[in-house]
């Protein structure tokens, strides 16, 4: 199942792609990031900030061009 994680503000300058959310989602292996057409982009690093609306930190597959999502909503796998 599919959940929204939020949209991609920009990308770090260590190549992460920054979103903020609203829930604190799963961090690890077990956190697999999604776009808009089901494709895999990553996994979650980090989260950070507030609390209310923390920011997340996702490593971008080698393969994948991060610079082209931001703007656009991602999601999250859950378990």
């Amino acid at each position: 199942m599919l959940r929204r994680l939020g949209t991609v503000l920009h990308i770090s300058h260590r190549g992460s792609i920054i979103v903020r959310t609203e829930k604190v989602p799963p961090v690890g292996n077990k956190s697999i990031v999604f776009d808009k057409k089901a494709q895999e982009i990553g996994i979650i690093l980090d989260v950070f900030g507030p609390v209310r609306n923390p920011y997340v930190a996702i490593r971008p597959k080698k393969e994948f061009d991060a610079k082209k999502i931001v703007g656009q909503v991602l999601y999250v796998h859950k378990k």
